[in-house]
């Protein structure tokens, strides 16, 4: 994989995932498709597929490919059917479909811009890139304070003192994904999930795991 890629988008379906390579292709936008299994997620929660593929590219190319993508579905918003689920919305429905575009996909975004113009609500383009900037202001904004998640793994990461050693493993995860978490942002850019006091907390609770799990596992296997 080249230096500095990160996943644009991860798909269930391997089709999309080449669908999308295959636009980026012919863009000439370098990317390479990697299979990930499902990683460590803090609500223990299990996806239902057992393998996600991720197109990942340059960081750099982030922001031409979201405008790439919604110039491509621009075409499929005049032969949508209207039963379409986005008929039914309200304006204000639709202007949060705009506004929020990173939880919408590209056609979503495209036609909910194109319907509120038809209800005469046009949206300029100077104010998408207000909308943009706005957002991801907000998205910069960490978490709450995970107070709940670091008692969890204070008592998990001590957990090695007694006669379950193997516990400590949860409060390793949990600190190291406190301390070191990101997320990505619409232009591209990676930042921290969590509070710098939660970073800190997180970073303590993984070393005291680490370190708790080490004499358990001396106390108990070893010795």
């Amino acid at each position: 994989m080249e230096p500095g890629f990160i996943t644009y988008q991860k798909f269930d379906d391997p089709a999309l995932a080449d669908a999308l390579a295959e636009t980026l292709k012919e863009n000439n936008i370098e990317h390479v498709i990697k299979e990930e299994s499902s990683g460590f997620d803090p609500s223990f929660s299990m996806s239902r597929a057992a393998v996600d593929y991720a197109v990942k590219v340059h960081p750099d190319n982030f922001e031409r490919i979201n405008a790439l993508l919604l110039k491509q579905e621009e075409k499929y918003t005049e032969t949508v059917d209207k039963d379409y689920y986005l008929f039914t919305f309200t304006d204000d429905e639709l202007m949060e479909v705009v506004t929020k575009a990173d939880e919408w996909s590209a056609f979503d975004v495209v036609l909910a811009r194109k319907l509120l113009t038809e209800r005469g609500k046009s949206i300029s383009d100077k104010d998408i890139v207000e909308i943009e900037e706005k957002r991801i202001e907000e998205l910069k904004q960490p978490e709450k304070s995970q107070t709940a998640w670091i008692a969890f793994g204070y008592i998990a990461a001590l957990s090695g003192v007694s006669l379950v050693p193997y516990l400590s493993f949860a409060g390793i995860f949990i600190g190291w994904y406190l301390s070191h978490g990101k997320k990505t942002l619409p232009d591209g850019k990676r930042i921290h999930i969590y509070t710098e006091s939660d970073q800190r907390q997180g970073n303590i609770i993984f070393w005291l795991g680490i370190v708790v799990f080490g004499v358990a596992f001396w106390y108990f296997v070893l010795r």
